[in-house]
């Protein structure tokens, strides 16, 4: 009983903040279950909820009632703007959807911000509730209680109009059998935006109404968004007494947990988000990468019939190929495609730093850094079809091993990359397991797991980590043995530049090897290369290990350019980055993805510093044009521009 009255304001808290968590997480449930979108800036319709409500309120009931209105109204409407949005890329799978909503969070975010300040803004509530009761003998705050008479008022509401009335039948129909669903005279399209808008109202409610318990700040969303997340993905997506409870069980660790296990507190939601969702991976057989849906249609077929026939027709020869020896078959393939961007890419490496002042410079190390971290995804995402949000953890793990290498008097450059690769390794081995069973969407949520529990343990181990504060001071690398340590900016970019090549060179020679083939026969059909008895897990864990490796680089190129190491280094926005510069360079191109790397770094550092405070909004419009404008990256338009143009006919024969 003592240890209950010691506990129990904090147990009472975990209710309130776990049924804020449940309203917010219903609407993400409700986007991602029903209408299929991966609503990555859902946190942001619960910003907005929050700045409007805090605005209007002023200390009155109908203070709290406009609020209330206007920001669940704002909130709907963005969430049907979303449904508008992500309407054309509903044949690109969750990839593209997360990558664009992310990237309207960073715009909207910053549009909040810019509009409301970025102090948290204090919010007044009505007299009445802005007192204390007495709960067992303890003062708790009145507003929190009848929040919480709220919020199950709510999941009840929810929960009826889902399961007893025709809308929710038209929402489930929607979910199950759009087809049927048109079939009865139902507009899919209108059914999908309500969902959206709904699930935005939702989020806007939340905001409003939770204001008091999670104000209106810098990182509220993202705060909020991760913690929906680990509800979701623990209650399920059928059932919203199931995310109740999840809810209220993430809201008792957030607050209970911290004051009976501080020390275990930080890592249990996102390990058990892992669990969970390795465990439903163990009981279900992988999908097949196989392409299905709208590219097994007639027209599709008979695209691809004409295109066959096109390849295979008669062509008069070309010089080219009358070349003698190997020079004349070599130019008359599509090696010469191949090789002229990376021999285009290797000039303008190297000819940077007598072009560039020593601040840009700098800028382009840090972009191979980041350029390594993007091939790495490129490897799993392009070539093993598993797409990834938690690289950063592997790129985390060879740039504290550098740190730590570098302080303990090991200076040597190669030695600092060789070992910080194998520390990478090492840790992708352990972890790979829990991620190459998985498909889709769900190895996007494992890998966020992995990434988030990454940034748990880089801010509880301050030994290794130096924690929030990072890690400074440390002995300049050395490129290599009896040298000097790296200082000036020039020579630090030649070091990256040199070991960046290297690497990329050693992974374009494993991509284009037998062991390469096979990798992308595991992409691409992978029940067949099961059936002819190929150990698929075998590759696919082999790739998750050599990424990881080659990310360690990343991460320990990236501490010897800047010469400091902080968690926001390392964390989600840096994992999402990557995954947008492997989509600006195209899932399979290594080129492409140091080139996004490139595009994103300038925009983000050089770009952004002249338009100061806007670098959320410059980052999310790229990543808003790439989704749109790049459906197959750089790449894709590599192959427009090479393709050959239809002959015209004469009526002559060809001489």
């Amino acid at each position: 009983m003592e240890l209950l009255d010691a506990h129990l304001v904090p147990a009472v808290d975990g209710v309130a903040y776990g049924l804020l968590l449940f309203v917010v997480a219903a609407g993400l449930s409700l986007a991602f279950g029903t209408a299929g979108v991966l609503n990555l800036s859902h946190g942001m319709l619960y910003a907005i909820g929050a700045y409007t409500g805090a605005e209007l309120s002023d200390g009155t009931w109908g203070g709290l009632a406009l609020g209330l209105a206007a920001g669940t109204a704002a909130a709907a409407l963005a969430g049907a703007g979303l449904s508008a949005a992500t309407v054309p890329l509903a044949r690109r799978g969750h990839l593209a959807q997360a990558l664009l909503t992310f990237g309207i969070a960073l715009v909207g975010g910053d549009l909040l911000i810019q509009f409301f300040g970025a102090d948290e803004l204090p919010v007044r509530v009505p007299g009445a509730l802005d007192s204390s009761v007495h709960l067992l003998g303890h003062r708790y705050p009145a507003y929190r209680l009848c929040f919480i008479a709220m919020a199950v008022a709510l999941a009840a509401f929810g929960t009826w109009v889902l399961t007893r009335t025709r809308v929710g039948a038209a929402v489930r129909a929607s979910a199950d059998d759009p087809q049927m669903l048109a079939a009865t005279g139902h507009n899919p399209r209108a059914v999908h935006t309500g969902v959206l808008a709904a699930a935005g109202a939702l989020a806007g409610a939340a905001g409003v109404l939770g204001a008091p318990i999670i104000g209106p700040g810098p990182g509220t969303s993202e705060n909020v968004l991760m913690l929906s997340l680990v509800v979701v993905v623990l209650g399920g997506l059928r059932s919203l007494w199931a995310t109740l409870a999840a809810a209220v069980a993430v809201g008792e660790v957030q607050t209970l947990g911290v004051s009976v296990l501080p020390d275990l507190a930080p890592y249990l939601l996102f390990a058990a988000m892992a669990a969970v969702l390795v465990f439903r991976s163990r009981f279900t057989e992988p999908e097949a990468h196989e392409e299905r849906g709208p590219s097994s249609g007639p027209v599709s077929r008979l695209r691809r019939l004409l295109a066959a026939r096109w390849e295979n027709r008669p062509r008069a020869a070309s010089p080219a190929s009358e070349a003698p020896g190997r020079l004349g078959a070599w130019l008359s393939s599509a090696g010469w495609q191949r090789a002229v961007p990376l021999v285009v890419l290797l000039a303008v490496l190297f000819a940077l730093p007598g072009v560039l002042d020593p601040y840009s410079i700098s800028l382009a190390g840090s972009a191979l850094a980041l350029g390594l971290l993007a091939v790495s995804v490129t490897v799993l995402t392009g070539y093993a079809g598993l797409p990834t949000l938690g690289q950063t953890a592997p790129f985390a793990v060879g740039a504290y091993a550098t740190a730590n290498l570098a302080d303990a008097g090991w200076t040597v450059g190669p030695v600092q990359i060789v070992l910080s690769a194998l520390a990478a390794a090492v840790f992708s081995a352990v972890t790979g397991p829990a991620v190459i069973r998985a498909r889709g969407t769900t190895v996007l949520m494992i890998t966020l797991a992995v990434g988030e529990l990454t940034s748990a343990v880089i801010n509880q181990v301050k030994s290794v980590t130096g924690g929030a504060d990072g890690l400074v001071g440390f002995p300049p690398t050395r490129a290599l043995w009896g040298g000097e340590g790296m200082t000036e900016e020039r020579e630090l970019y030649v070091y990256a530049a040199v070991v960046a090549v290297v690497a990329v060179a050693l992974t374009l020679l494993v991509l284009r090897s037998p062991a390469g083939k096979l990798l992308t026969g595991t992409r691409g059909a992978e029940a067949r290369m099961r059936a002819s008895g190929h150990p698929v897990g075998r590759y696919l864990l082999v790739a998750h290990i050599c990424a990881g490796a080659l990310a360690g680089v990343g991460g320990s190129l990236m501490v010897t350019v800047q010469q400091y190491l902080s968690p926001a280094d390392v964390g989600f926005e840096i994992a999402a980055f990557a995954l947008l510069a492997v989509v600006i360079g195209g899932t399979t191109s290594v080129v492409g993805a140091l080139l996004g790397a490139g595009l994103i770094v300038f925009t983000r550092d050089w770009v952004a510093g002249s338009w100061p405070g806007h670098g959320p909004l410059l980052l999310g419009a790229l990543f808003i044009a790439a989704v749109y404008l790049l459906p197959r990256g750089l790449a894709g338009l590599r192959t427009v521009v090479t393709r050959p143009a239809p002959a015209v006919s004469t009526g002559k024969a060809a001489p």
